[in-house]
């Protein structure tokens, strides 16, 4: 394998640099003033995720299956072979001697978290809305061959169905020629793969940036379709005006949503509000990220660099407070039924006329 080199410092901690206070500034290199420049600018960010991963033969089939759309797209092997056509995924699971894997006949527990390791990792790597496909398709391709090549058998198929191009990867967790090594993905290592992936985007030409959520001042989105989460506001916004939690049957949606949901309703109906732990966290965060874009900008002021300094000092100003899930979900509910309540006021007025 040939690993793409990490440029020493090229990384920006912003928080680390807010701790450092106004007294011991340091220098930024080249590669960390283009990071402040992708950054303060909006670049588009990548987004490297697991999406999943099975822990069965067929479910590793039933996936292969969906990505090509049952022979009707393009997948790409680890041997640079171009596939297409139906049958392909029992080709590729012949080929990958999944049923050789350790903990493929391991019975699939009755109750409880399965805990069976998996077979696969399905990873997405995507760019916004605009981004060539194809462009997409190649980046992923080398970061595929320089991460997994030689070691871990792999499959990509592009998707441009959705606005944002996407390439699913499908990696066998199995080392070929190291029995017992396994392929584990961990928090630091998705971090480094979005950078990775991303300078490979720009080495195609595309504006592409990997940075940390909160250096932006963007929110976590939640898992459910934004569409179900409104049918839930609804229906949790019905339960605190009719006074009956058990009020009708839900929309079909996430059970955790429903669940939260509920749970929100439930203290709004009560005239309580539970204590959002998480969110003195997250406001302590947003301070020392804050502190530390201040940092950067007396930095590059410091290094001549003013027309960033004053990007960096506008961009600051920009960023949004952050709010958890809890607090953002309770504000929707509460918009949700103040609308209600305005609309049935307006209907009751209209019969007394």
């Amino acid at each position: 394998m040939v690993a793409l080199p990490r440029t020493s410092g090229m990384e920006l901690d912003i928080v680390s640099y807010g701790r450092r206070g106004p007294g011991a500034p340091t220098v930024l290199n080249v590669e960390q003033i283009e990071q402040v420049k992708r950054t303060v600018s909006r670049s588009p960010e990548v987004m490297v995720k697991v999406s999943g991963g099975a822990r069965e033969a067929g479910g590793v089939r039933a996936h292969l299956q969906y990505l090509d759309r049952h022979g009707k797209l393009e997948i790409e092997t680890d041997e640079g072979v171009v596939l297409r056509g139906r049958g392909i995924a029992e080709g590729l699971l012949a080929g990958w001697q999944l049923d050789l894997c350790r903990s493929q006949y391991r019975p699939k527990p009755v109750a409880g978290k399965d805990t069976r390791a998996k077979l696969v990792h399905n990873l997405v790597l995507s760019m916004p809305a605009g981004t060539p496909p194809q462009k997409v398709l190649q980046a992923a391709r080398v970061f595929a061959r320089e991460n997994f090549a030689l070691q871990y058998r792999y499959a990509m198929v592009l998707h441009t169905d959705q606005a944002h191009p996407h390439v699913h990867l499908v990696v066998k967790c199995e080392h070929e020629f190291e029995p017992g090594r396994r392929l584990y993905v961990r928090k630091e290592t998705l971090r480094r793969w979005r950078e990775q992936f991303a300078t490979l985007l720009r080495e195609q030409g595309v504006a592409a940036n990997a940075t940390p959520r909160q250096l932006r001042g963007a929110r976590k989105s939640l898992k459910d379709p934004i569409h179900h989460r409104l049918r839930a506001l609804r229906f949790a916004a019905s339960e605190v005006n009719d006074g009956n939690a058990a009020h009708g049957a839900a929309p079909r949606e996430s059970s955790f949503m429903r669940a939260r949901l509920s749970r929100i309703a439930k203290d709004l109906q009560a005239g309580t509000v539970a204590e959002d732990q998480g969110q003195s966290r997250l406001t302590a965060t947003h301070i020392e990220v804050v502190r530390g874009w201040r940092v950067v900008a007396q930095t590059l002021r410091m290094q001549g660099i003013t027309a960033l300094a004053s990007q960096v000092e506008h961009f600051v100003l920009r960023l949004p407070r952050p709010v958890t899930d809890r607090t953002h979900l309770q504000a929707g509910l509460l918009a949700h039924l103040q609308t209600q309540r305005r609309a049935a006021a307006q209907s009751r007025n209209a019969r007394s006329r």
